[in-house]
C-alpha cells in the first residue's frame, strides 16, 4: 500500500523528470583548430581563440557539453589528434576528400573564405591564370589546404616550401625567398598588418576560389548525431547576423592585441 506522502513524492519526481531534457550530456569534449588563421582561429595567451572556437563552444554548450580548447598543436598535429581519437572536434576546416576519411563535417559553413595569392609588393607575379604559377615557389603552412583543385595544382606544378608558423611565410615573402603564398584574403590582410609586413606584401586582385570553413567532428567521437542541430543553428547564426558580428569582433581583437603576443 502506498501512502499519500509517497504518492506526492512520486508525482513531484515525475514532474521534474518531464521538465528535464530528454538527454543530458556531461562529457567534456576536446577541440582544436588552426593556430594561425585569424579571425577564424588563432593562439592568444596560450589559448585558442577566434570566431570558430567561440561558435563551437556556444553550440556544444547548448547541447549540454563543455568544450576544452587545445592550444598546443600546430595545424597538422590538430588534424592528426582528431584522426587518432585523441581530440573530438576541429572548430573549422576545409572539407576535402582526405579529411572526410576521419571527420564528419557540418553541411552549413562557419564562414566563407576567399582565397588570394599574396606576393612581394616590389616583385609581384605577372598573373592571369594558375598556369602563370608553373615552376614558382609557394609557401605553405604544414597541414594547409586551399581546396582540392588548388592543392593538386600546387603539388604538381610548383615547388612547395613548408613552414610550421605563418610568420615564417610572411618573412620569406618579404625577403623574396618564395614567390607567393595562398591564404584567405581577410586572414592574410589581418596577419600582414599585425605582423608588420603590410608594406612588403600584398594580395593579387585574382581570387583563386571561395572555400568554406566547416565545423567538423571526429568519426571516433560519436558526435555526428548532433550535426542536424549544429547545421540548423549555424544557419540561424548566419541569418541573424551573429557570424558577421563575431567576424568583425575577432578581427578587431586580433589587431588590438599587444606586441607581447608570442611570435608566430
Amino acid at each position: 500500500m502506498i501512502y499519500s506522502g509517497q504518492m506526492l513524492l512520486i508525482t513531484l519526481l515525475s514532474a521534474v523528470l518531464v521538465l528535464l531534457p530528454a538527454t543530458s550530456y556531461s562529457r567534456t569534449l576536446k577541440a582544436c583548430g588552426h593556430p594561425f588563421y585569424p579571425p577564424v582561429s588563432w593562439i592568444s595567451n596560450k589559448q585558442l581563440t577566434g570566431l570558430a572556437p567561440a561558435v563551437t563552444q556556444q553550440l556544444f554548450a547548448e547541447l549540454g557539453y563543455s568544450v576544452k580548447l587545445r592550444a598546443g598543436y600546430n595545424w597538422k598535429r590538430c588534424l592528426l589528434e582528431v584522426q587518432q581519437g585523441n581530440a573530438d572536434i576541429v572548430v573549422a576546416a576545409y572539407r576535402i576528400p582526405s579529411r572526410e576519411t576521419y571527420l564528419w563535417f557540418s553541411s552549413q559553413p562557419v564562414i566563407a573564405d576567399q582565397v588570394a595569392l599574396f606576393v612581394n609588393r616590389k616583385a609581384p607575379l605577372p598573373f592571369k591564370t594558375l598556369d602563370d604559377l608553373q615552376g614558382k615557389v609557394a609557401g605553405l603552412l604544414l597541414g594547409d589546404s586551399f581546396g582540392e583543385n588548388l592543392d593538386q595544382f600546387l603539388l604538381h606544378n610548383t615547388r612547395i616550401e613548408y613552414v610550421s608558423r605563418n610568420r615564417q611565410n610572411f618573412e620569406k615573402l618579404a625577403h623574396q625567398k618564395i614567390d607567393f603564398m595562398p591564404i584567405g584574403l581577410l586572414s592574410g590582410r589581418l596577419q600582414s598588418r599585425k605582423l608588420g609586413f603590410h608594406e612588403q606584401v600584398m594580395p593579387l586582385d585574382y581570387r583563386v576560389s571561395t572555400e568554406f570553413y566547416f565545423l567538423a567532428v571526429g568519426k571516433n567521437s560519436g558526435l555526428q548525431q548532433h550535426l542536424p542541430f549544429i547545421n540548423r543553428r549555424l544557419q540561424e547564426m548566419h541569418q541573424n547576423g551573429t557570424i558577421n558580428r563575431l567576424t568583425n569582433q575577432y578581427s578587431l581583437l586580433y589587431l588590438d592585441q599587444t606586441s607581447a603576443e608570442p611570435r608566430q
